[in-house]
């Protein structure tokens, strides 16, 4: 009887067995090293060093949908293999950078528009760019450097992962400066950009930190961004007038 030898390497990826035993599969085994649900190829192939061919197995785990390319080297876990809902929003950290989440994805995720966003927009020092994917559609919008280095915020979640998004501030400053479909020339034009074509809460819009606005509008060139430090200076004149009438 010809006996075939037992690789070494196999016998450390799924330990002793013992009679009865089920042997983890490839995907189960990779499920109990990687926690979270994002990743990326290094991590991957990490966790399939002791195959001899890694990259059949994750050509082979694609084909069988138990891991999904988000794009080259950045992977999530398949619908049955998942133990929670995969983030986005770490994802658009990921996916191109230098970047951080902002514009009109960020401003609805705190509240100043009411349209729920399902394009995932953020922006970044590099070309401006659109990628659509299994986990959904991310576009970056080049802005200049001195504005990208300020105005984000880490949230933390609650799983152990964390992503960089614009505070509501820079958001709005950067929504007004990369839209190219907006025509604002007048006070009066950026009040209808506002609250008609953004429909934002006027409430909460002057609520904003006004100091933070001027901050980073001063770090564009742009007369667009100079009319939004106007309207915020005429309500806080407005403000105090009405307190010392």
């Amino acid at each position: 009887m010809l006996l075939l030898p037992v690789r070494r390497s196999y016998l450390k990826l799924v330990g002793s067995k013992r009679k009865g035993d089920r042997v983890p599969s490839v995907i189960e085994q990779i499920r109990k090293i990687i926690s979270r649900e994002e990743f990326d190829y290094q991590v991957l192939i990490t966790c399939l060093k002791e195959y001899s061919r890694p990259r059949d197995k994750i050509t082979d785990l694609l084909r069988e949908g138990q891991i999904i390319r988000v794009k080259k080297g950045l992977y999530i876990f398949g619908p049955d293999y998942r133990r929670r809902p995969y983030s986005r929003e770490i994802l658009a950290n990921l996916i191109y950078g230098p970047s951080y989440i902002s514009l009109e994805y960020a401003l609805s995720y705190h509240g100043l528009i009411p349209e729920r966003v399902e394009a995932l927009t953020s922006v970044t020092t590099g070309r401006t760019r659109t990628f659509t994917t299994p986990a959904g559609v991310f576009r970056y919008h080049m802005i200049p450097l001195p504005a990208f280095q300020t105005g984000m915020t880490r949230v933390e979640l609650d799983d152990g992962g964390a992503f960089l998004i614009a505070t509501p501030e820079k958001a709005l400053v950067d929504k007004i400066y990369t839209d190219r479909s907006s025509d604002i020339r007048t006070l009066k034009g950026l009040e209808v950009y506002l609250f008609q074509d953004l429909r934002m809460d006027q409430d909460l819009f002057y609520k904003l930190s006004s100091s933070d606005v001027f901050d980073y509008v001063d770090r564009y060139s742009s007369a667009k961004l100079q009319l939004l430090s106007s309207l915020l200076r005429k309500h806080l004149r407005q403000e105090s007038e009405d307190s010392h009438a």
